[in-house]
């Protein structure tokens, strides 16, 4: 395996993944291995590594150090976050999410995985798929991330058998399906021995698929968010010109475009696009862009620039799916402040419909104020307008952020419309 210059790395594709797995799964090892075989520890980790596993009688390096930073704090409730790792190879670079196992934490899986192109769901081989595994990746296809790798850990204490991973896959692609993840690939590994991680696995030869790394190398990130409507929320009006910045987070723009002015629905033509200081004539989705219409005025932060033929919903009443992110509750009548990209409105609670059980993936009525960690079916009343997409067509216009107006603290982290309906 090559490593990574500086100048590979700025050109290099970047793929967003995030880990979830049961407690003792091995998910630190996994990781471990993989930053250490892929050579992607710096010299003076390593040997802090290898100290630590010699003061507590190992008698090689304990790879799951290499991870385990936060293990400490989680132990002692100083804090609970999600870890992330940046790596690279000869082809790829990687942003990891490293996300708890515990049950407590299921809303730091989903702040880990929002963003992610794809999702690891470890199991252990002697176990298969249990009940957390059921809600981590029920938490994967609430988020819609588009790639979920299961890999199978620990191989070597079910003596590397083929009809065992077989069993396990199986019922995970049954529970994927139902699901309606699009795509799953299933990896057999030891993670402590190395197996599969990195390096192919002697151990199982009736494998022939990539290791774990070779697939995050080749997974296909062409995600064609070009292909969607535009959508382009104001993030800062221009002094002087007046021309319009923010980061174009679907579709296509051009110099000539006809487009609306959301949420009031005002015309406008696209006279001007500059990028990185240069004039350009178009701008596709994830570049950060200024553009010039052919109106003035009544164009502030938090509107959006949308396609013309092809406009997101505005309304005042929005159904949301809710992950209840905050140790405080949330009950109807609540009033919270709603950001939506670069828009914030002020809003209520009007009915908390029902809760999703992960485990189950049953919708329970119950409109008792939500608890951390719950996930809820909810309808809020806004004091002004939005222009919002449902989050299955859009991730990036299709999420929003409940706070708390007295502190600003986050509530919940949603997504506009329903979940697996």
């Amino acid at each position: 395996m090559t490593t990574l210059s500086l100048d590979t790395a700025r050109d290099s594709e970047l793929l967003r993944l995030a880990t979830a797995g049961s407690v003792d799964d091995g998910k630190s090892t996994l990781v471990g291995r993989l930053l250490y075989d892929s050579k992607s520890v710096l010299a003076d980790q390593l040997e802090a590594v290898e100290s630590a596993s010699r003061a507590r009688g190992y008698g090689q390096a304990d790879l799951a150090l290499l991870t385990d930073g936060l293990r400490a704090e989680r132990e002692q409730g100083i804090t609970i976050d999600v870890a992330y790792r940046y790596f690279a190879t000869g082809n790829r670079r990687f942003i990891l999410a490293d996300t708890p196992g515990h049950v407590q934490y299921t809303r730091n899986m989903v702040t880990g995985a929002s963003t992610a192109h794809l999702a690891v769901i470890l199991v252990d081989a002697r176990h298969g798929v249990v009940t957390q595994t059921r809600r981590h990746t029920a938490v994967a296809a609430l988020l819609r991330t588009p790639h979920v790798v299961l890999a199978v850990n620990k191989m070597d204490l079910v003596g590397f058998a083929e009809d065992r991973f077989a069993e396990i896959d199986d019922e995970f692609r049954r529970l994927a399906g139902s699901l309606g993840i699009p795509d799953v690939r299933s990896i057999p590994l030891s993670a402590l021995r190395g197996d599969n991680v990195v390096d192919a696995s002697t151990e199982m030869p009736w494998y022939t698929g990539p290791t774990f790394l070779q697939h995050l190398e080749r997974v296909d990130l062409d995600e064609d968010l070009t292909a969607l409507p535009a959508r382009l929320p104001v993030q800062y009006v221009l002094p002087g010109d007046g021309s319009l910045a923010g980061q174009l987070v679907a579709g296509q723009l051009r110099v000539g475009q006809h487009v609306l002015v959301m949420p009031a629905g005002r015309p406008a033509t696209i006279t001007g696009i500059h990028r990185l200081g240069a004039p350009t004539e178009n701008a596709r989705a994830g570049m950060s862009v200024s553009v010039r219409l052919d109106v003035e005025g009544d164009v502030r932060r938090g509107d959006m620039i949308v396609a013309a033929d092809r406009i997101p919903t505005t309304t005042r009443q929005l159904a949301a799916t809710l992950c209840h992110v905050a140790e405080r509750p949330l009950a109807e009548g609540a009033r919270v402040l709603v950001q939506h990209q670069t828009r914030v409105v002020e809003a209520t609670v009007t009915s908390i419909v029902d809760r999703l059980d992960l485990a189950t993936l049953e919708h329970t009525p119950n409109s008792a104020p939500l608890a951390v960690n719950d996930i809820a079916s909810v309808v809020l009343d806004l004091d002004e307008p939005l222009a919002a997409d449902p989050y299955r067509l859009i991730r990036g216009t299709g999420s929003l952020l409940l706070i708390d107006p007295r502190d600003g603290a986050t509530l919940s982290a949603g997504l506009v419309g329903p979940a697996f309906r």
